[in-house]
């Protein structure tokens, strides 16, 4: 098996008439050292079956191949999805049979437009634009995720691995701890992109766990939180007023999850918002 290099790739893309668009937020690893790291880091299992959203021209995909049981590559541009099994075919014949290519957008895709055997690992290199919404809606459509790496920007790693009090700590920090443990697994320089993007890249590591127990729905814990953040410099009396009705109301429900109704948002745990959740009059 060999791995794309970067003239491989540039000319690949110029038979192909591809060119990385800021539409769809691509930015093609070029360094083979780097795919390596991510499938290292990731830490797969032979019986693995990873989903790898956006896999572009492969670079990626042929490093997981050899590591894994199978992998579903999701490709939103069907000129790559076409191209995937041909790349696949020419450097790692003897690993073809593992991939499944699925056209579709990664953010609409659902448990049903994938093989019957379902991913237990999300490893991707996304793109900038829809990272976040992409991992969550994965999250919650494929429970037989159990560990997620990707590589998204720097500033949206942080964002995602960043615990109360921090000046970052929001919507995505939350939403995705109520999934998972997250954590930052590295940085990335710039110089392995083709293009070379104009911000750093980060990897994020989640490993899949219970959510909160909590008699609050999903969603329920997902509207406080969205209040809560929508104003973020108000305390919370103030901020979650519109979801409880009236200040007085929010006042009501927060301190009977034992919350000061003069805290902000970014003070508070998942499990915290559970509470005010259930605690809604």
């Amino acid at each position: 098996m060999s791995l794309l290099g970067p003239v491989e790739i540039r000319e690949l893309a110029g038979r192909l008439d591809v060119r990385p668009t800021k539409k769809l937020g691509q930015n093609f690893v070029i360094d083979g050292g780097t795919v390596r790291r991510i499938v290292r880091v990731a830490e797969l299992r032979p019986d693995d079956v990873v989903i790898e959203v956006g896999p572009g021209l492969g670079s990626l995909t042929l490093a997981l191949l050899p590591e894994v049981r199978g992998v579903v590559a999701v490709e939103i541009d069907p000129v790559l999805a076409a191209q995937l099994p041909l790349t696949v075919a020419a450097h790692a014949p003897e690993f073809a049979d593992r991939l499944t290519v699925v056209l579709a957008d990664a953010m609409r895709v659902l448990p049903g437009d994938l093989p019957e055997e379902k991913p237990t690992a999300l490893v991707a290199n996304l793109p900038y634009n829809v990272s976040v919404p992409v991992v969550l809606h994965l999250l919650e459509t494929l429970p037989s995720l159990r560990g997620i790496l990707v590589m998204v920007q720097s500033e949206v790693a942080d964002r995602l691995a960043a615990t109360p009090g921090s000046k970052i700590y929001g919507i995505p920090s939350l939403k995705a701890a109520w999934y998972a443990d997250v954590r930052r697994a590295g940085p990335v320089g710039r110089t392995v992109f083709w293009p070379v993007p104009n911000v750093d890249s980060g990897l994020v590591a989640m490993t899949r766990r219970e959510p909160p127990s909590t008699s609050a729905s999903r969603e329920e814990v997902f509207a406080v939180i969205d209040a809560a953040f929508a104003q973020r410099r108000k305390t919370l009396r103030a901020a979650l007023a519109s979801w409880a009705g009236t200040a007085a109301a929010a006042e009501q429900a927060l301190r009977a999850a034992g919350i000061d109704p003069t805290e902000r948002g970014e003070q508070l745990s998942v499990e915290d918002f559970a509470r005010i959740a259930e605690n809604r009059v």
